[in-house]
């Protein structure tokens, strides 16, 4: 019997973090990190803010939690994208569109989640994101050298480049995005063709250059 109260306790415990989570997402989408105030996020999970500060005890620990479900979700995208069997310069194309289209659908969000001016803490872990997000990058990059898609050239370096050309690119649009769903299709287009032509015709990052 304790065991099976135990186990709805933790039930119980769950679904009320998991409220504060999404609570706290639709907020930030609404108007950045900045606006998110935590008797908001509170009230909209359905709970008092001191209950909220006991599963989140900072602001900065709720915007990182927040802010690591939606990378994992995102990463799990890229991944699938990377380690499918069409071509090396294809799966780049995808993963662009990919990246830069889920940051249009949800302007507000990503802005927050790329570039809007946070705590220390916070902005570690929106690195270590953009980092997660090089790699997936640099594996497709070194698929399509091995296979001669593209030519030599440093993944590394090319993966961190084309993740921080985007991040530069979306930082305007996100902020501001696109009005009609035609300029948001050509937005992602232009972005996906720069990033498909430096790593295809810039061979100043060949190592035998």
């Amino acid at each position: 019997m304790a065991y099976r109260r135990s186990a709805r306790m933790q039930a119980r415990l769950d679904d009320n973090r998991q409220r504060i989570r999404e609570a706290a997402r639709r907020i930030i989408a609404r108007g950045g990190f900045r606006h998110a105030q935590m008797a908001a996020i509170a009230d909209a999970a359905g709970l008092s803010t001191g209950s909220l500060y006991r599963y989140f005890p900072s602001k900065a620990e709720l915007f990182i939690d927040v802010l690591s479900a939606a990378a994992d979700q995102e990463i799990r995208l890229l991944e699938a994208i990377a380690v499918s069997h069409a071509p090396a310069p294809q799966r780049l194309a995808q993963a662009v569109r990919r990246y830069v289209g889920r940051a249009l659908d949800g302007p507000h969000l990503a802005h927050a989640f790329m570039v809007e001016p946070v705590e220390p803490d916070l902005d570690a872990a929106r690195q270590q994101h953009r980092k997660r997000v090089g790699k997936v990058f640099q594996r497709i990059l070194e698929d399509g050298i091995h296979d001669g898609a593209f030519p030599p050239q440093d993944a590394a370096i090319a993966a961190a480049c084309l993740v921080g050309a985007m991040t530069e690119a979306l930082s305007g649009p996100t902020a501001a995005a696109p009005e009609t769903s035609e300029a948001r299709a050509q937005l992602v287009e232009r972005i996906a063709g720069f990033c498909q032509r430096a790593v295809s015709e810039n061979r100043s990052l060949d190592p035998a250059a």
